[in-house]
């Protein structure tokens, strides 16, 4: 039987991709977590080889919000910010390529049991929910007009969910929470300042996992995103951001296909990019 890893973010850390992939079983499939490039020394090459491995069926790729501010560049909506490291695929001869091959990703991925997402899930959606929200925010990426809905993405509000929201300001509230949300409220407001450890949220607030009657408690989820927590194992939840672009390690986990006791799944791990900023 074919064995499955996530793979946590990767920010253009190239040569540590290639490290883990040599570690890696050939015949293994890869689910990629999101924030795919930036930050890291090489994104246009990770892009390409990311590319490569998906359209030879071994990969696929969950956007992550790294990856939709590099769309948002792309489409002159945004700027290049200070350690920005997208430059190289802007004036790359395959840009468009890349740049539609982005846009085709998915938002969050599924078997009926397993959930892989890059950032997290709201306490009010279920697995069925949360992946018709991520499909609503998947068609405005491959959209002809797709740059309105770029146009309107950033934005903190509405905070929360309701299943009443229309428009763009439904398709931020769930972009935000598939690719920005670290902590909520236990009713789902969330807030996006807080990048530390577990406890470093607003009085009022939680990290999104341990929210009280979440309706995904029962499905096992493997989310990025969160480098302070580092590879993070707990009932039902697995995060795998563990800081390779800040000179931590890149992490795979071998995915199950039921929400098994995650103790039992095997990890492999290989060097980071010793970042010139890192503390």
């Amino acid at each position: 039987m074919t064995k499955i890893y996530a793979v946590g973010d990767i920010q253009g850390c190239t040569p540590s991709l290639k490290n883990l992939l040599k570690k890696l079983p050939k015949k293994s499939k890869l689910i990629f977590l999101g924030d795919l490039v930036n930050r890291g020394p090489d994104s246009l090459g990770t892009l390409r080889l990311l590319k490569s491995l998906q359209e030879s069926g071994r990969a696929e790729c969950i956007l992550g919000n790294h990856d939709l501010h590099l769309l948002a560049i792309d489409a002159g909506i945004r700027k290049t910010k200070g350690l920005d490291t997208v430059d190289r695929i802007l004036k790359a001869p395959d840009r468009k390529e890349l740049i539609n091959w982005v846009r085709n990703r998915p938002m969050a991925l599924t078997n009926g049991k397993v959930l892989a997402v890059h950032a997290g899930v709201l306490p009010q959606w279920d697995l069925q929910q949360t992946i018709k929200c991520a499909h609503e925010v998947e068609e405005a990426l491959r959209d002809k007009s797709y740059q309105k809905f770029l146009a309107n993405m950033y934005d903190n509000t509405p905070s929360k969910w309701s299943n009443s929201l229309k428009g763009y300001e439904r398709l931020r509230v769930i972009t935000n929470a598939l690719t920005r949300m670290r902590f909520c409220t236990p009713g789902g407001k969330m807030e996006f300042i807080s990048k530390e450890g577990l406890e470093s949220g607003p009085r009022g607030y939680l990290p999104w996992f341990k929210a009280p009657k979440r309706k995904t408690a029962n499905t096992l989820i493997y989310f990025g995103h969160w480098s302070t927590l580092g590879l993070l194992r707990r009932h039902n939840v697995i995060g795998l951001d563990t800081g390779c672009v800040w000179g931590g390690k890149l992490t795979a986990m071998e995915m199950s296909g039921t929400n098994k006791d995650s103790k039992a799944l095997q990890i492999i791990q290989v060097a980071g990019y010793d970042h010139p900023l890192r503390m």
